[in-house]
């Protein structure tokens, strides 16, 4: 599944390192000068859950395979970007094809990195985005219009709809507020989609600090955290230096890293975390001699849907699915314990799909 999250901000905030981070690689460039990402890069990111490893060491798998999920390194923005400044319209037109925005804000002073407006603000920078993804936005909803006032003279149904969803987008986007703001109902969600507009897509906030503040945050990142809190939405206090410094190291030696400056575990774990339930991202698992694997879902899924994230013929002749609780597994020391505990359940097609769950799918084609 391509769940692609991209990571968004002023020129020198750290979105490189980051993304280097996250990655263990060197493929983003990190340097010292506005659009030294000229391509969006793109990191394929394991989802850490200890789950896995505990029903791996159960199960006696020989292989263990995480669940994944995409990040998107996406070249600096600066003002105009909406009219073409800098590489604007090539940069905008990357984080159309995302499905989240993390904002990454710069909260940390250092006199050998420039900032593009001379001072540290992380809200101004914040501000400074979103209104560039907003001015894009409502020229794209302003494009869209004369072509469907023919067919509104037509009195058709989809287009009435879209114009309706459209007025409602420019409205809020005029007001100052984003897209994500404007409250959609069930039926008008699809229609709604097809816009593709930037600010409706989800928002994680990632305030980035020094490292002495790696552990606390500073007054920058309270600023930021704020921010979420007051519009529902999620922030990261983290240290892209430090996350890139312990990428490469082994997990001892992360290990007492992290202990030194009083984390618990990286920050990139939580962003990843918190990416993956941005998303509304869900796990259930597999498990067996030759493998013990984590599979991605969305929230509401049902049974045959999250077999077809397997393959195509386990949704198209689903059967039923041996399921059990992640709990249930491990109390029972697994399956056949579970078996022998009555734990392990017979799920057919309207079964909902639940974090954590171990399954066993049957199908026929």
């Amino acid at each position: 599944m391509g769940f692609k999250c991209g990571i968004v901000g002023l020129p020198n905030v750290g979105k490189s390192t980051l993304f280097n981070a996250l990655t263990k690689t060197a493929n983003a460039q990190a340097a010292n000068y506005p659009f030294c990402t000229i391509e969006p890069n793109v990191g394929d990111v394991a989802v850490p859950d200890h789950r896995l490893d505990t029903i791996a060491k159960i199960g006696g798998s020989a292989q263990i395979i995480p669940a994944r999920m995409n990040f998107v390194d996406i070249a600096g923005l600066v003002k105009g970007a909406s009219q073409g400044e800098g590489m604007g319209n090539q940069f905008l037109a990357n984080i159309r094809e995302t499905d989240a925005i993390i904002y990454v804000l710069r909260c940390f002073e250092d006199e050998d990195i420039t900032h593009v407006d001379g001072r540290i603000d992380p809200m101004s920078d914040f501000e400074t985005i979103e209104t560039e993804l907003m001015l894009a936005d409502l020229e794209s909803l302003e494009k869209r219009k004369p072509g469907l006032e023919k067919k509104l003279k037509q009195k058709d149904a989809d287009a009435l709809q879209t114009m309706r969803l459209i007025e409602m987008a420019i409205a809020a986007l005029e007001d100052g507020k984003p897209a994500r703001t404007v409250e959609i109902d069930e039926e008008d969600k699809k229609a709604w989609k097809m816009l593709q507009l930037l600010t409706s897509k989800p928002v994680l906030y990632v305030a980035n600090v020094d490292e002495d503040s790696a552990a606390t945050g500073n007054d920058f990142s309270a600023k930021v955290v704020d921010h979420a809190e007051s519009e529902g939405a999620q922030a990261v206090i983290i240290s892209a230096q430090i996350e890139s410094e312990m990428a490469v190291l082994e997990d001892e030696e992360q290990a007492e890293y992290l202990d030194a400056i009083g984390l618990t575990e990286p920050g990139l774990n939580r962003l990843i975390h918190k990416g993956y339930a941005l998303l509304d991202l869900r796990t259930y698992f597999t498990v067996g001699p030759k493998e013990a694997r984590a599979w991605t879902f969305q929230t509401g899924w049902k049974a045959p849907r999250c077999a077809g994230v397997i393959h195509g013929d386990f949704e198209k002749g689903f059967i039923r699915a041996e399921t059990t609780a992640y709990d249930d597994y491990v109390s029972n020391h697994g399956e056949q314990g579970a078996k022998e505990a009555g734990k392990v359940r017979q799920e057919g097609k309207d079964y909902v799909v639940q974090d954590g769950d171990i399954m066993l799918f049957k199908f026929n084609v």
